[in-house]
């Protein structure tokens, strides 16, 4: 199949553009993207046990940290205290004297601690220590970076395969949903939301499953040293939930628009770029900039206000952090001085607290991450759940040669239910014929070849191929016989050789060069510096509109389709090349039936058979001698574009 097949242009009438309109606001569901986010993970289940296992293993050694730790400040402040005790005295002995003194406050201290009576500090015992907390904390770096890489791999394969669902359901979707998305919200959401999509899991994930960790193991060895302080830790929970549960309420609306206003954004600047010269030839530099500073004010503004709002809950976490950090120093400095918990338990304590409320910070800061991700899965999501084009059979038919004979029995369409643009339509076109099809806008010439490639479906009737129902083929399979030229021409970065060898995989240079002779693209080859290996960008600014045009026209030659369709081909040629074309164009259709869909009636004289169509209907058929004879719409629609035309220039 010719690639002209994947250009188009919007229908004419009613089309798809009008019906689907502005999207519908639908209740935005946070709980089922995310499940279906995270749903994108479960390939990679057994990596995910690795990285669980990692983060258990590494968060286990970070939180034995700070208990070795105390176990070192127990040994300073032993020996500390130790040293200002007499010498040659039990520990008993001098709590007993302690005591009897009158100092029973540092007695019970005393009585609490590891000390030995005139004995200074230990730094044997201290270096062993901090040896041990350095080995377990370079472990636990090194469990650490092994998760976050392991979590980078499982990130990005689940990215690259979003991605491939999304190329795979553009190819599924039907032309409607095209013609009715801006190109550029389309890029937005296959781009822009994809990264962030991926950006948000890497950021979060494996920061998600060390956190949760952390504050499971911290609140274990927060009970272990003390309840009492571990119950006050806990008081902070419920307020630093309801806060942040009240603030992410707020936010993620902002985010849903905030995303919806990039993909408004990208698309007007993608509409403005690919037609910037038409802007500045009518004058509308002013209204294409007030436009972009309206979405761009939408945007800022939405922005603005999602991460203002987000950007509150780390300052209220640390504000409930430094309250609960307040209330463990006190109550822990109390019961150091009444000898029921070591200095070094309550240092332990107070990092853990730091420990515990960090994740809790760190989660809740999260928040706006994963309010942003969401958002853009919700938009991606919906490209993925969009309706897509029927199924192809379960066993396609095919004809046992196709000759091109092409019937159109009773076939009704509509873009809408209630607006009918093809009704009861009855043809039957037989292989080698030239089939002209001429009327006004809105007419439905071009519905008409779309019909045919099933690029819409029929509502009523069918289209047969050679006597076998094309809705009963694999569009593959349809197609592959179809080659089809376009007014609105599609070239992509690369060669014009390459450009031209789209329409037939694997075609030899010498028949890409004869396809080109044959539509007199190597005259323009040849002026060009490089011939064929002429490198042109997806937009063809290397080469004229013409010359863009009679590459896709070779590019037609080459597939050598049972059937042709010409739609305004030659409009953006000379006259001298349209001749050439023509001539051309009569030897590719030599024994092909061709569908011409043309607006200057003298390209269509030689037409086997014109089809006037008015409304989605056929209201004259015949030879070009025999319309003009008949003195009907053909007749009126050639007098109108040949001898008013005179007239209006005399």
């Amino acid at each position: 199949m010719s690639a002209q097949a994947t250009e188009r242009r919007p229908p004419a009438g009613p089309g798809p553009g009008r019906m689907m309109g502005a999207p519908v606001e639908k209740p935005h569901d946070f709980g089922g993207t995310l499940r279906k986010l995270l749903h994108l993970l479960s390939p990679e289940r057994a990596m995910l046990i690795v990285v669980l296992v990692l983060g258990t293993a590494s968060v286990a050694l970070t939180v034995t940290g700070p208990k070795i730790l105390g176990h070192a400040t127990d040994v300073i402040f032993s020996g500390i205290i130790g040293a200002q005790l007499p010498a040659g005295v039990t520990k008993e002995q001098a709590v007993a004297g302690l005591r009897a003194g009158g100092d029973a406050t540092f007695a019970d201290m005393v009585a609490s601690m590891d000390v030995v009576p005139g004995q200074g500090i230990d730094f044997t015992e201290l270096a062993y220590v901090l040896a041990w907390v350095l080995a377990v904390y370079l472990v636990a770096a090194a469990l650490g970076i092994a998760q976050f890489r392991l979590t980078t791999v499982v990130v990005q394969r689940a990215a690259s395969r979003l991605r491939e669902r999304i190329e795979a359901k553009l190819a599924r979707l039907p032309l409607s949903y095209f013609d009715g998305q801006p190109r550029g919200e389309l890029l937005s959401r296959a781009t822009n939301d994809t990264d962030n999509i991926a950006q948000t899991l890497q950021q979060t994930l494996s920061q998600l499953i060390t956190s949760v960790l952390t504050v499971v193991a911290v609140l274990v060895m927060m009970f272990w040293i003390s309840p009492v302080l571990a119950l006050i830790a806990l008081v902070t929970v419920p307020v630093s939930i309801v806060v942040t549960a009240a603030i992410g309420k707020r936010s993620q609306p902002q985010f849903i628009k905030q995303w919806a206003s990039t993909g408004k954004l990208n698309g007007h600047i993608e509409e403005m770029y690919g037609g910037h010269t038409l802007v500045k030839v009518f004058g509308r530099q002013q209204e294409s900039a007030e436009t972009f500073t309206e979405h761009n004010d939408a945007l800022f503004d939405s922005s603005f206000r999602a991460m203002f709002i987000s950007g509150t809950i780390q300052p209220a976490m640390m504000f409930i952090s430094n309250l609960n950090y307040v209330l463990v120093a006190v109550v822990g400095g109390l019961k150091v001085a009444s000898g029921s918990i070591s200095l070094g338990d309550v240092q332990a304590f107070i990092q853990y607290s730091r420990q515990f409320s960090q994740p809790l910070t760190q989660v809740a800061g999260m928040a706006s991450l994963v309010q942003s991700g969401v958002a853009s899965a919700e938009r991606v999501f919906e490209l993925l759940e969009a309706t897509e084009q029927s199924p192809e059979p379960a066993e396609p038919a095919r004809p046992e040669r196709v000759r091109g004979r092409v019937a159109f029995e009773n076939v009704s369409f509509r873009y809408t239910e209630d607006r009918p643009l093809i009704e009861n339509l009855s043809l039957t076109v037989e292989p080698g014929q030239t089939v002209a099809i001429v009327g006004p806008t809105g007419a439905g010439k071009t519905t008409l070849v779309n019909l045919i490639m099933r690029f819409y479906e029929v509502t009523g009737g069918r289209i047969t191929l050679d006597g076998v129902d094309i809705a009963e083929m694999s569009r593959e399979e349809l197609r592959a016989n179809i080659g089809m030229v376009l007014q609105d021409t599609w070239l992509f970065g690369g060669t014009i050789a390459e450009n031209i060898g789209y329409g037939a995989e694997g075609a030899t240079r010498e028949r890409i060069e004869a396809a080109a002779a044959a539509a007199h693209v190597d005259r323009v080859a040849h002026t060009l510096p490089d011939g064929y290996d002429t490198v042109i960008d997806e937009e063809g600014a290397t080469v004229s509109a013409g010359e863009k045009q009679l590459i896709t026209i070779a590019r037609a030659f080459l597939s050598e389709p049972a059937i042709l369709i010409l739609d305004e081909a030659t409009s953006s040629v000379d006259t001298r090349t349209e001749v050439l074309i023509q001539r051309a164009m009569s030897s590719l259709r030599e024994g092909r039936t061709s569908f011409v869909i043309a607006h200057r009636l003298s390209t269509i004289r030689d037409a086997s058979l014109i089809l006037v169509m008015e409304n989605g209907r056929i209201v004259e058929q015949g030879t070009h001698e025999s319309l003009l004879a008949a003195g009907g719409a053909y007749a009126r629609l050639y007098s109108a574009q040949f001898t008013e035309a005179a007239t209006e220039v005399e």
